[in-house]
């Protein structure tokens, strides 16, 4: 696991999570499958995440997909909380204290911070990549950067 805050590896840290991405997408472009791989992979590689995870865009609602962490909220309209603020805005979400968050969802109270990244594709939202802290301000903006640019890696080597 690599602690990309402890370590202070920064973007210098997702160049290599970016290279074993690109590694464990080589030989698959199933969806389910690489979705599933990927919120393993960024649950055992990133530090100090209690969720990540998919939620599909089904008729502008988001519907969960594959994930690592406890259960979680089924179904999110676009109008509620982080994940649907995402989806309707088409915006990547770093939010480091979603209990000040109009709308905030709580499907874990064990979780206070989140970085939402929407999945599109060819101008389609096919959903959105959820990441979420039992730590207030968990996520930096490099950590959204590095983020942004693994779910590229994942869009670009997956069928959507």
């Amino acid at each position: 696991m690599i602690d990309l805050q402890q370590t202070g590896a920064g973007l210098a840290g997702y160049e290599m999570l970016a290279a074993q991405v690109e590694s464990l997408f080589a030989d698959e472009r199933d969806f389910i499958a690489n979705a599933a791989q990927f919120s393993a992979f960024l649950f055992h590689e990133l530090g100090d995440l209690n969720w990540a995870g998919f939620y599909l865009n089904r008729n502008e609602e988001l519907v969960l997909g594959p994930f690592q962490g406890k259960v979680a909220c089924v179904r999110i309209p676009f109008s509620k909380g982080v994940c649907g603020a995402a989806a309707r805005t088409r915006e990547t979400l770093r939010v480091e204290d979603v209990h000040a968050f109009p709308g905030h969802i709580a499907c874990d109270s064990a979780s206070n911070s989140e970085l939402v990244v929407p999945l599109l594709k060819d101008g389609r939202l096919i959903g959105v990549l959820d990441l979420d802290s039992p730590s207030v301000g968990r996520f930096s903006a490099e950590d959204q950067v590095g983020i942004e640019r693994l779910t590229a890696i994942f869009l670009r080597l997956t069928d959507c």
